[in-house]
């Protein structure tokens, strides 16, 4: 039977289009994935994303711990740093992608994906070390993201912590609304915003507060759905889409946070050689140049047949045409390559772009 967030039944509520997502029931939409995704490019939106995951690693070796099962370099956080991650297996294939925060020396939390709670959690205690403890958070935890370039509207007169200080990848605790929580600026969009930890018991409070003061600046609930449309125009890896265990990190386009030259961790010989040799398969950002939609699983080609697959694709909200994103060979990787698509069998023309697909800063607010 599927878990309920706190927020469930203000979903319903809304009309909410309900369904399955990870072991949850999740909105996919309430007033539509276009308007929504316009919502959180122009103004403000909020996403009930309490069905991510939370573990707590603590003790005098968390570090060490967490330097062997990521590929980010853990040492370069100080305290109230975030950094984007991954954790592989010794053959490279990716466990998942995750997000390390940093409160002190010896108190770290790893924020992991719906899907993978079960499979991290297990990954991670197989690889645990003496002095590290490992706790599974995630049903303490709920978590609001609220995304958009009015952001600071809504939450500021919400708390006395200057938020706009808070800088991208960095997090605070302390009151918001009344209520104890973690402040951080990650985001899944690329706008700028805030996700706010906190006890699920203060949900419903925390989500009618939000509404309330973000009435003038337009605030909408915004779903599953358009979450997805925001992130694939920002190409933002989606794991069981664009990374999984059969993908490298290099070959993903995620070498940039795959610290080759710290010390040892899980992985890094075989992904050092994959950088050494190229990889066999590079994952790129593609637009229509044709009239259609690509989907995962849809065959990529070139003149001659088949060059790869595609990952993530959808109709972008904000260009008006379609987008994607797929493994290519590498010879079919560089910005301005025509490329083909099979949609039932007629070949729709498009062609490689460099990310993003639209202007926009998580970094700046207006």
């Amino acid at each position: 039977m599927s878990k309920l967030t706190p927020l469930y039944d203000r979903h319903v509520a809304l009309g909410a289009k309900m369904v399955d997502f990870a072991g949850y029931m999740m909105p996919v939409s309430y007033k539509g994935i276009n308007e929504e995704h316009q919502a959180v490019r122009e103004k403000v939106g909020v996403f009930d994303v309490s069905h991510m995951g939370e573990f707590m690693v603590t003790g005098e070796q968390a570090e060490a711990f967490l330097q062997r099962i990521t590929v980010n370099d853990v040492s370069q956080l100080a305290d109230g740093q975030a950094q984007y991650s991954a954790m592989c297996y010794p053959d490279g294939g990716i466990v998942d992608d995750l997000i390390v925060y940093r409160f002190n020396w010896n108190k770290y939390m790893m924020v992991v994906n719906a899907s993978n709670i079960e499979k991290d959690f297990a990954w991670a205690g197989e690889h645990l070390i003496d002095g590290v403890t490992l706790k599974d958070q995630s049903d303490l935890n709920a978590l609001l993201a609220v995304q958009g370039p009015a952001c600071l509207d809504v939450l500021q007169p919400l708390t006395d912590i200057p938020l706009k200080e808070i800088g991208f990848y960095h997090f605070v605790v302390g009151l918001l609304a009344g209520k104890h929580m973690i402040i951080s600026r990650t985001g899944y969009t690329g706008e700028p915003g805030f996700e706010l930890y906190h006890h699920p018991e203060d949900s419903l409070f925390l989500w009618d507060t939000l509404f309330e003061t973000g009435k003038a600046a337009g605030i909408q609930a915004v779903g599953l759905g358009a979450r997805d449309t925001l992130r694939l125009e920002m190409k933002y890896a989606l794991y069981g889409n664009d990374i999984d265990q059969t993908t490298n990190p290099i070959e993903a386009g995620l070498g940039w946070i795959t610290k080759l030259e710290k010390g040892d961790f899980i992985a890094k010989d075989v992904l050092t050689k994959v950088k050494e040799a190229k990889p066999v398969r590079r994952h790129v950002a593609f637009k229509m140049l044709d009239r259609g939609i690509p989907r995962h699983g849809y065959a990529l080609l070139d003149d001659t047949g088949p060059i790869g697959i595609v990952t993530s694709g959808t109709m972008s909200p904000t260009l008006g045409i379609g987008i994607g994103t797929g493994y290519v060979t590498p010879d079919h990787a560089k910005p301005g390559s025509e490329i083909f698509l099979d949609v039932r069998g007629k070949r729709l023309k498009a062609v490689v772009v460099k990310p993003p697909f639209v202007n926009s800063s998580p970094l700046e607010f207006p």
